[in-house]
């Protein structure tokens, strides 16, 4: 294995300068001060995959050094290999966990595996220099766990992927329509009744064919705090989704004094089976608003996370024109109509939320009826809402449906199973540019980063996900870390090559990805009904 094998692909290396250092039982490990969320972690899962003590020990010859040099950014890193040991050091924490991330890489695909297939064996890592540092501060990837529910330790696995392709960012996406998935134990119905259906729609809403098992699930409030926990030991954050107002049929099926009662016998509806854009949303009262700060406040309480997303997406206002009591709260409020409406909601929350320290961001919709004062924006029906978001000062996650949504399909074969959206090969991913050209320098600087999105409407299970997710993740991982030129100018071949180790280390994570060739036999899914769209997706 060499540095020239490394995804993403670092700024800066040289080498190999020496003939590497050999990892065997007498290396030792020291860790400097800050350092020792990357220590536990190569104890744990590259010592155990190498049956390797890494015992505690001093600088010198025979060890693995951990080191911080603040003057270096807190996730850039310097990490050396020579002869007589291997040195990591990063500007902060971070950076120091990266560079062991690339340490990985370096030793080969052995490393990613849970136990040793040869224990004690010696790994010469080769030896080089790589100085390295990412391009966007937010590296994220969405994961809905409200459509279809992944168990706790199927989560806990996927931060350990992102954490192994320098991603750190974690968008959990907790409730919508089909699911309320998080414990909030003043509104105990939102998981009693409000996490479990009785059937899903089996591919696309338009498909005639359902599963007839119920399903669901939720985590408990312990759940979650294992999960940030496990997060912040890999410097990822876990920023929480809870969807307001639209998205919200679960939360009516379990409370429905929330729904628009004058219009709808929200008493009737249950936590809905199909997909697609529900007419049940939260009613515009006091009511609803004090209900949802009792939520949000035991979610402050679990997730550390400065940002705290609140969906503000696809809210149909046919209900909101119906209503004579929404209609009264337009005209007492003053706030013209439907979509001053709804910029209501997400102000109320963007003060509520401030007020307490932390920042709201929404989907590109909370622009509708004016963006709220200290909102950030999620752009993803293209471009176009991020381009108005940054220019209007606002901060920005650049996430368009049509070049980074894992749930459209890879290849436009008749094999794919439950075809969804426009193509979106490896190579789309791979020059997905996240800096629109209409930015200025000054604007560009609200773009904190990049963000992969995965909706899991037709991936029941984590083998599901892993093919719509692996390997485009970890092109995706590239542009989002590594400085690339112009998408145009970009070299996909060096890319292709440096791939064929990378699916060595995910086959020994087991990661049950597309191959480059197809999908494998049991990956296929004949006659679910999916919905693809043809021709090149719109640059918007």
């Amino acid at each position: 294995m060499t540095f020239e094998q490394l995804v993403p692909a670092p700024a800066r290396a040289e080498g190999p300068h020496t003939e590497g250092f050999l990892l065997d039982p007498s290396t030792v490990l020291r860790a400097a001060p800050g350092t020792e969320s990357t220590e536990r972690w190569l104890r744990s899962t590259i010592g155990a995959a190498l049956g390797l003590p890494l015992a505690p020990g001093d600088a010198g010859s025979g060890a693995v050094s951990l080191e911080i040099d603040d003057s270096l950014a807190a996730e850039a890193y310097r990490l050396t290999v020579g002869e007589r040991g291997i040195e990591i050091v990063g500007g902060a924490a971070p950076g120091v966990f990266w560079g062991a991330q690339t340490l990985r890489q370096l030793i080969g695909a052995e490393a990613f595996r849970r136990a040793p297939l040869r224990a004690g064996v010696p790994h010469t890592v080769p030896g080089c220099l790589i100085e390295d540092s990412p391009r966007f501060r937010w590296r994220g990837m969405m994961l809905d766990v409200a459509r279809h529910f992944m168990p706790k330790d199927g989560v806990l696995r996927y931060l350990d992927l992102l954490a192994a392709h320098k991603l750190n960012v974690f968008h959990f996406h907790l409730t919508d329509d089909q699911g309320w998935r998080i414990e909030i134990k003043r509104h105990p119905k939102l998981t009693e009744a409000g996490s479990w259906r009785p059937r899903s729609k089996w591919g696309h809403r338009a498909s005639e064919l359902w599963n007839d098992t119920p399903h669901g699930g939720y985590y408990t409030q312990d759940d979650i705090r294992e999960i940030v926990a496990y997060a912040h030991e890999r410097h990822i954050a876990v920023v929480p989704e809870i969807d307001i107002p639209g998205h919200s049929q679960a939360a009516i099926s379990a409370y429905p004094e929330l729904g628009n009662t004058d219009v709808v016998d929200t008493s009737s509806l249950g936590v809905w089976d199909t997909w697609g854009v529900n007419p049940n949303v939260l009613a515009p009262t006091e009511n609803t608003l004090r209900f949802y700060e009792g939520v949000f406040e035991e979610v402050l309480e679990l997730f550390p996370s400065t940002f705290i997303h609140v969906g503000g997406d696809e809210c149909p206002k046919d209900q909101w024109k119906e209503s004579p009591a929404a209609q009264a709260r337009i005209k007492e409020l003053g706030v013209g109509d439907e979509d001053g409406l709804q910029s209501w909601f997400i102000r109320h929350f963007d003060k509520w939320l401030t007020a307490r320290g932390r920042r709201l961001i929404g989907w590109d919709e909370i622009l509708e009826g004016g963006l709220a004062e200290g909102a950030t924006v999620s752009s993803w029906r293209g471009y176009g809402g991020g381009i108005a978001a940054a220019k209007a000062g606002h901060d920005v996650v650049m996430c368009p449906e049509q070049q980074v949504y894992l749930d459209h399909r890879q290849h436009g074969g008749p094999d794919e199973p439950a075809p969804i959206g426009f193509v979106r090969t490896l190579e789309d991913v791979y020059r997905f540019e996240p800096l629109p050209p209409q930015l200025t320098e000054d604007e560009a600087r609200h773009v904190l980063g990049t963000q992969a999105n995965v909706w899991t409407e037709v991936m029941e299970y984590h083998a599901r996900v892993d093919y719509q997710v692996f390997p485009r993740l970890a092109a995706f991982a590239e542009v989002a870390w590594s400085p690339l030129p112009p998408a145009a100018e970009r070299d996909f071949a060096d890319f292709e090559r440096r791939m064929t180790p990378h699916y060595a280390r995910l086959d020994a994570l087991g990661v049950d990805y597309r191959p480059p060739g197809g999908p494998l036999p049991w990956q296929k899914r004949p006659g679910v009904l999916g919905r693809p769209i043809e021709g090149s997706p719109p640059n918007v």
